[in-house]
């Protein structure tokens, strides 16, 4: 049954990114990346040290991914001040992993549910990237 829902939720997530305007996109991110750094956590407290690190390494990708997409020079600030807390995030990622610390993943979960926070106040009538 744990197989069959598993691949359901695939199914679900892909038909969804098949669909999903560029704004719902960095939302469905976002969202994964945090799902995931919660799960580490719970993972990191129960010492299952290979899990942590698959999680953290998959949430250390969406952020990469995030990061990627960002285009500075139409961006301007906005992009430039999201590249550096994409960097920080990253860096605590990587920090929390190879120390073991609770505290750093806690604080990359900070910043990525700062900036979820504000990407989901975004007016719908703004949403539409311009052609």
């Amino acid at each position: 049954m744990r197989g069959s829902l598993k691949a359901y939720k695939s199914v679900a997530v892909s038909s969804q990114k098949d669909v999903a305007s560029p704004y719902r996109m960095v939302q469905m991110l976002l969202a994964g990346a945090l799902e995931r750094l919660a799960r580490a956590k719970s993972a990191m407290e129960q010492n299952q040290p290979a899990q942590k690190g698959e999680l953290i390494g998959s949430a250390l990708a969406i952020v990469a991914e995030l990061q990627a997409a960002l285009d500075v020079d139409a961006g301007g600030d906005i992009a430039a001040n999201l590249d550096n807390l994409y960097d920080f995030a990253a860096r605590e990622l990587m920090q929390a992993n190879s120390e073991n610390s609770v505290e750093r993943l806690e604080s990359a979960a900070g910043v990525l549910r700062e900036i979820k926070a504000a990407w989901d106040a975004i007016p719908a009538d703004q949403q539409e990237v311009p052609a």
